[in-house]
Parts: C-alpha cells; sequence; structure tokens
C-alpha cells in the first residue's frame, strides 16, 4: 500500500496590501497569504501644511524623504512645479518615486535606514540647514543625528498615521511587518503562538516588534516591501 502525503499550505499574514503577483508567487509555492492592513496614511491637508510645502517649493535646498508617503502628500500640492532641490532619500520604493516626480538627476544621495541616511548627510552635505517631509509619527534618529552635527532641521509634517487594531482569529505560520506603527497596532490587539516567524523590513520595525515578543524575527536584508516578502517566500519555500 502506498500513502500520499497530503501537502499542507503554509499561512502567512501581511500586515498591509501586495502586489498580486507576489501573493501568486506564493501561492505556487504553497504559502498563502491574508492581507490585512493595521495602519492606513492619509495627507495632511491643511491651508497650514500647503502654505508650508508651496514655500518650500520656491528654495533652493537641501530636502530629506524618508517615507514614500511624504512623496506622494508633496505631490499633490506640487502640481507641475519643479523645484531645484538636492534630495536624499531612503530605501528602493522611496527612491523610485523621487526619481520619477522629481527627477533622478535631483537625488543627491541614498542609504538603507534612516540613521545611515543621516550619517551620509552629515559627511556629503554642504549645507547648514535641510527640510525634512515626514509624517505624524516619524522616526527621531535623522533629525537627531543631523542636528547634533549642527544642521538645522525643518520639519514639514505632511501626512499622519492613522492606526487601524483588529483581533485576528487564525494561527499564521509568518507574519510580514513593513512599519513600527504597524507593529504597535497589530500587537494593541494580538497576541501570538512561540512558533510564528516574524518578519520586519529594518531594524527600526524590529526593535518595535521585541517590545512585545520574544519570537524569532528575520529583517529584510535590502529595502523594499517587495525584498521582504520574497525573503520570506524562500524561508518557507526552503523550509
Amino acid at each position: 500500500m502506498v500513502f500520499v502525503m497530503q501537502q499542507t499550505n503554509i499561512n502567512i499574514l501581511s500586515t498591509r496590501p501586495l502586489d498580486e503577483a507576489l501573493v501568486a508567487e506564493a501561492k505556487n509555492k504553497g504559502i498563502i497569504i491574508d492581507e490585512v492592513s493595521f495602519i492606513e496614511t492619509e495627507p495632511i491637508q491643511s491651508i497650514e501644511v500647503q502654505q508650508e510645502v508651496e514655500q518650500a517649493l520656491l528654495q533652493l535646498t537641501t530636502v530629506v524623504f524618508t517615507s514614500m508617503n511624504a512623496v506622494e502628500a508633496v505631490v499633490t500640492i506640487k502640481n507641475e512645479q519643479q523645484p531645484n532641490w538636492k534630495i536624499y532619500c531612503i530605501g528602493n520604493t522611496t527612491r523610485q518615486l523621487v526619481k520619477k516626480y522629481f527627477g533622478e538627476e535631483s537625488i543627491v544621495g541614498t542609504a538603507n535606514s534612516a540613521t545611515e541616511l543621516a550619517e551620509r548627510i552629515v559627511e556629503e552635505a554642504n549645507t547648514d540647514e535641510l527640510i525634512f517631509f515626514c509624517g505624524d509619527q516619524r522616526r527621531a534618529e535623522l533629525p537627531d543625528i543631523v542636528r547634533q552635527n549642527e544642521i538645522e532641521v525643518t520639519e514639514i509634517v505632511v501626512y499622519q498615521t492613522i492606526a487601524l487594531p483588529q483581533k485576528i482569529k487564525k494561527e499564521y505560520s509568518g507574519i510580514l511587518f513593513f512599519s513600527p506603527s504597524a507593529a504597535e497596532s497589530f500587537f494593541r490587539s494580538n497576541k501570538i503562538n512561540n512558533q510564528t516567524i516574524l518578519f520586519a523590513i529594518g531594524n527600526t520595525t524590529a526593535i518595535e516588534i521585541k517590545k512585545y515578543t520574544n519570537n524569532q524575527i528575520i529583517i529584510s536584508d535590502e529595502p523594499g516591501k517587495d525584498n521582504l516578502v520574497k525573503q520570506m517566500i524562500k524561508y518557507f519555500g526552503d523550509a
């Protein structure tokens, strides 16, 4: 008699929506991804913010983006105007958006984390002031490091992050986290078993996760949400 072992799908939770092609790629390898958003972001549409951004658009200055949400929020105000900015930005997705809307020639430096980017600005930027477009829950590392090196930072908060905590009723082999705020929102309403593998897009997200659990955390070896998903697929595909 021949016994055929039935393959069981691996269930993964992504705490933000993903590209359909990646979800399909995972499914082909027996990995089923549920997509549940634990935060949402929206541009701040106040007269004050609009005026701050419009004023910045007129300046020849150094600008920093550490979030795709900040880029998109500024783009809604700038319309067709092309400012004369020297731009430092983080990661892959944010860099691609800056390239799309401001031109590749505007990018003078990139890094994989806010801390690395701050250190690069301190080392390279021939300026004593810069504008940092950020969200209402921005991390302190970049502005702190830059200010400690006597560079004045003007922070313009252009988007807000809204927590969407909700109870998960299913157990997962792995969970994907793409921001500290999503991790905080998830653990506000959920506990996980000790075997669940957690995937973090960067060190700051991993640090936030460690506040709530001692589970194994795998940190993305490259910036970008797609890379984190592919790393998860490789991990469970090789398991």
